[in-house]
């Protein structure tokens, strides 16, 4: 008979593992060139976005197109490695964007990439780095160190 256990609200519970964890992710284009200047490419974009998440089992929590950048607060499995989830957003995005948007290939990003090679990534979680340091520190609390 399985325990029941009683779970934590904004933690996923998975079969072998519990996560808490968020991603804050941001990328620009290609010499930071003003592509989601009007509501329907950003409205395509934020489309794109959001299917390749679906496909890659990525749970987007919010998500900002500004004109020549994408900021995304993101969480996923533990399994799946940031690089690869990375990959796969700029990657997809590119090929469906330039896909609807031919044009813009051909008049801005003549080398065949809309998104710079450099992104940022940051973790996010309940808990600061000082509340778990402390949390560790005092696993022996009452004992010598």
């Amino acid at each position: 008979m399985r325990r029941k256990i009683d779970k934590i609200e904004g933690f996923n519970y998975e079969r072998n593992y519990v996560y808490n964890f968020h991603y804050h992710l941001i990328w620009s284009t290609k010499h930071r060139h003003q592509v989601f200047t009007t509501s329907a490419r950003v409205a395509d974009m934020k489309f794109i976005l959001t299917r390749i998440a679906r496909l890659n089992d990525v749970e987007i929590e919010k998500m900002e197109i500004m004109p020549d950048h994408i900021h995304m607060l993101i969480s996923f499995k533990p399994k799946y490695t940031p690089t690869n989830i990375v990959k796969a957003f700029k990657g997809g995005s590119a090929r469906l964007f330039f896909e609807r948007y031919p044009e813009i290939k051909h008049q801005k990003f003549w080398d065949g990439h809309l998104w710079s090679h450099s992104y940022f990534m940051s973790t996010l979680g309940n808990m600061s780095k000082d509340v778990v340091e402390r949390y560790i520190e005092n696993q022996f609390t009452g004992k010598d160190k």
